[in-house]
């Protein structure tokens, strides 16, 4: 079924196309692919970033505590022909949303990747990400509430969570868990003396 994209805030769209516009903007960004293209250039999937912190993360571990997440900012997409060659961040500032920065790597093809995989889940999802800085782990969040706004919710238990590449040890990319059964491993993980990985979580063997 189609992902039901959020629209971004106008001001945020404005920014990246303005920036996509600028030369010099382009130019002085740590994206060698951005910089060699000659052709037109599209923002397109605008996602919601949201943060899981450790101070809820530990919350959860000590209490179970409903997850809370914050919004910091909305990434697009940058396209040039037929494929997406980096990404735009922009972040809210005292004066409304703004451009941040380009930039490029894996998790550009990371994050297109689980986009396709997830319109082939079968059901309707508003698709989100959803970064967990304390280890290194960034994921699609695929929220149930289709119609919600995108710049507030909490993770539902069935929503589901798919880690993108590269994920942390143990922890195969790409492959959905619910947040139910993905929170609890993240928790874990904030420990000294973390549990193993259950084999449902662990990335298949090479």
């Amino acid at each position: 079924m189609p992902l039901h994209v959020p629209p971004a805030p106008a001001p945020a769209l404005r920014s990246v196309l303005a920036a996509l516009g600028s030369p010099s903007a382009v130019n002085e960004a740590h994206t060698p692919a951005l910089r060699a293209l000659q052709g037109p250039m599209t923002a397109e999937l605008p996602l919601p970033v949201h943060v899981l912190d450790r101070l809820n993360l530990a919350g959860l571990a000590s209490g179970g505590r409903p997850p809370r997440t914050r919004l910091t900012g909305w990434r697009f997409l940058i396209r040039s022909g037929e494929r997406y060659v980096a990404a735009a961040d922009t972040r809210l500032t005292p004066d409304g949303w703004a451009f941040s920065h380009f930039f490029e790597g894996p998790y550009v093809a990371a994050t297109e990747r689980a986009l396709r995989q997830a319109e082939s889940l079968g059901k309707s999802y508003q698709p989100r990400l959803l970064s967990v800085p304390e280890l290194y782990m960034l994921t699609l969040w695929l929220h149930g509430a289709v119609g919600a706004d995108a710049a507030s919710g909490m993770p539902a238990a069935a929503d589901l969570l798919v880690p993108l590449a590269p994920a942390p040890p143990g922890i195969a990319a790409y492959r959905p868990h619910p947040v139910s059964e993905l929170l609890p491993v993240m928790t874990h993980r904030l420990t000294p003396t973390a549990p193993p990985v259950p084999p449902s979580m662990a990335a298949p063997a090479a």
